[in-house]
């Protein structure tokens, strides 16, 4: 499995876990939870990026470094 691939998993866990963790922590505190959640915009954008290289990766893999 590529290095993509890979971390495609691993970002969408991570950034689930930090948007609930930061919910979590804004209703503890007895606050409304902001309609714009910045963590999982940030996930989003970042699986976003790795499908696109890994798209790329895995179409151009022999012309690039063969």
């Amino acid at each position: 499995m590529c290095v993509f691939c890979a971390a495609v998993p691993v970002a969408a866990a991570t950034g689930t876990s930090l948007d609930n963790k930061q919910r979590k922590n804004t209703q503890a505190q007895g606050r409304i939870p902001k309609r714009i959640r910045p963590f999982m915009a940030l996930t989003i954008i970042v699986i976003f990026l790795l499908v696109i290289g890994s798209a790329i990766v895995h179409l151009r893999y022999y012309q690039l470094w063969l």
